[in-house]
């Protein structure tokens, strides 16, 4: 049995309705698998991590440590600003890096899109720009060092492994039983209803100034929830929208029901405590808000977000500031 790569988007999940997390699980539902060599970022706050957890995929990790590349990569720009030569570098560099995020941000994604040859032949090209400038070592993160690892962690595994999408043209390069999945194969249950329900909370999450709050709010009480996006979460998710209009009454009400809803939620549980402590702050409860941020420094898997927030509001008292 061959490898199928399937692409990674990091946090950028969030932003794709129909290729985000909830996707990646009803992919590997479609194979029938219930394990994933882990090949991409080792991010531990990856939107990813959660759902899958939640729909009991077993991780094996294969990425290297390559923080002290990314190190080495941060000290060469540093040095090459100093000089015009080194800066016009840089800025080519930058802007092949630019094209790359507008390709991944403008308009949806979806798994057609992500494995199509017109996609790969960009990023193959952006990343060759990217090393004319700054040449392969500390200029690019040693990326063909990296991709040379990740395959020979690659060998003897079959199944499905997810790769960093800037990834999958080095990787299919280097490992020729592998494949990419076949976006026709799996017909209209990619992405189904898990992946509506993920977009729905994902979607809460970033507000914009123009958004229907009124629509949105409705489209989440309408919902129940499911194993990868539960009540609790939705909840949170609503709960972030009466913040932001100020009130406070409605926020907590559904952050303490949130609370209560929670079961074996990984990261949610330091999400939802987190925002709860800044509406008890808001409100002039602060001995309890104290003992709830507090509450989320003591989770095991509190996301970063959380434990900075809880810190912050450890230190200051959060209040609500409305335009």
């Amino acid at each position: 049995m061959s490898l199928l790569l399937l692409p990674d988007l990091g946090d950028l999940l969030r932003l794709h309705p129909q290729y985000n997390a909830a996707t990646l699980v009803e992919l590997l539902w479609g194979l029938e698998t219930r394990d994933l060599l882990w090949l991409s970022g080792p991010d531990p706050d990856h939107p990813a991590r959660d759902t899958l957890a939640a729909a009991g995929i077993g991780v094996t990790e294969g990425a290297p440590d390559w923080a002290w590349a990314e190190a080495e990569h941060q000290a060469l720009l540093a040095f090459m600003r100093q000089y015009p030569q080194g800066r016009a570098r840089v800025q080519a560099a930058q802007e092949a890096e630019r094209r790359l995020e507008g390709a991944l941000t403008a308009g949806p994604l979806t798994l057609a899109r992500l494995t199509s040859p017109e996609l790969l032949g960009e990023l193959e090209e952006l990343q060759r720009a990217v090393a004319a400038a700054l040449d392969e070592g500390p200029g690019t993160r040693w990326q063909a060092k990296r991709l040379d690892t990740l395959a020979q962690a690659a060998q003897g595994h079959s199944g499905a492994a997810l790769v960093a999408l800037d990834d999958l043209p080095g990787l299919l390069a280097r490992l020729p039983g592998a494949r990419l999945p076949d976006a026709g194969s799996f017909g209209a249950s990619v992405p189904g209803e898990a992946s509506r329900l993920r977009a729905l909370a994902d979607r809460a999450e970033l507000l914009h100034d123009n958004d229907d709050l009124s629509a949105l709010l409705a489209a989440l009480e309408r919902e129940t929830g499911d194993a990868l996006t539960p009540m609790a979460e939705l909840r949170y998710a609503a709960a972030g929208i009466y913040l932001a209009v100020g009130d406070l009454k409605s926020a907590r009400a559904l952050l303490e029901s949130a609370a209560h809803a929670l079961k074996n939620e990984r990261s949610l549980p330091g999400l939802v405590l987190a925002r709860l402590g800044q509406v008890r702050d808001a409100q002039g409860e602060r001995d309890l808000a104290t003992r709830t941020y507090r509450a989320v420094l003591a989770l095991s898997f509190a996301p970063q977000v959380a434990r900075e927030t809880a810190q912050a509001g450890l230190e200051t008292a959060f209040a609500l500031e409305l335009e």
